[in-house]
């Protein structure tokens, strides 16, 4: 199980930019740089001994990922700016306004009393 851990850890390490950065794109004069918001876990198990009357034994493993869009650097006539992914900002800022609303809220109902 260790070298199966080592050999995941190795093979994250390469991949590291290329999974925040994506290779740039050419288009019309343009150049386009896709940047993501990457994240990765693993686990592991491992068993031994059992319970009366029964064999124990085990095992286990699982890992998973995931990767936000947010945004690209467009180059365009010498010029590089960030323009980012409207959608992402808004998965992530619905949520904390509704939180900021609600903590307003209870500030100001504390504020009356």
């Amino acid at each position: 199980m260790a070298h199966l851990t080592k050999q995941l850890a190795d093979t994250l390490t390469q991949v590291g930019v290329h999974t925040a950065y994506g290779d740039p794109i050419e288009v019309d004069g343009t150049t386009i740089i896709p940047v993501a918001c990457a994240s990765y876990g693993f686990g592991a198990g491992e068993g031994g001994g059992g319970v009366e009357d029964a064999q124990g034994e085990g095992s286990g493993g699982g890992g998973g990922g995931m990767a936000m869009p947010v945004g690209a650097y467009v180059s365009r006539d010498g010029v590089t700016r960030f323009e980012p992914n409207v959608i992402a900002l808004l998965v992530v800022g619905v949520p904390f306004v509704c939180v900021a609303g609600r903590a307003l809220a209870r500030v100001i109902r504390a504020l009356k009393r």
